[in-house]
């Protein structure tokens, strides 16, 4: 086995890949990953892709995922100045685990609907 594999261990709360999976499982970041899945994008085209997220929020997103090194922001010296963001080749790695649970979310979100209405009507009468 790797020695970093056996390194790191995220059911340890102390483990520094305990804070990246939960980064891979903040309410955005997933959303982030998939916009930017057919290549670069703009801030104001990522939002849109997104719906329903703030621009703080979206910001705040995008700065985390660079600083982990999970995507670049790119100026462009134009005037306005053109600011894209892309996906690195680590940040891709990312791509097929996250269509497999969007896939899944897709495929079972009719079941789980109806599970969330009959939990709801057992527990509040």
């Amino acid at each position: 086995m790797d020695t970093e594999q056996r390194a790191f261990d995220v059911m340890s709360p102390d483990c520094p890949s305990r804070s990246i999976m939960q980064r891979m499982g903040d309410k955005w970041t997933p959303l982030v990953f998939l916009a930017l899945e057919a290549g670069p994008r703009r801030f104001s085209a990522l939002r849109q892709d997104i719906g329903g997220v703030t621009p703080k929020v979206l910001t705040q997103t995008l700065r985390s995922l660079e600083r982990d090194g999970l995507l670049t922001r790119t100026i462009y010296p134009e005037v306005p100045p053109r600011v894209e963001y892309e996906l690195t080749e680590l940040g891709a790695t990312l791509l097929g685990p996250l269509e497999i649970v969007r896939d899944w979310a897709q495929g079972h979100a009719e079941k789980i609907i109806r599970a969330r209405l009959n939990y709801d009507e057992i527990n509040e009468g």
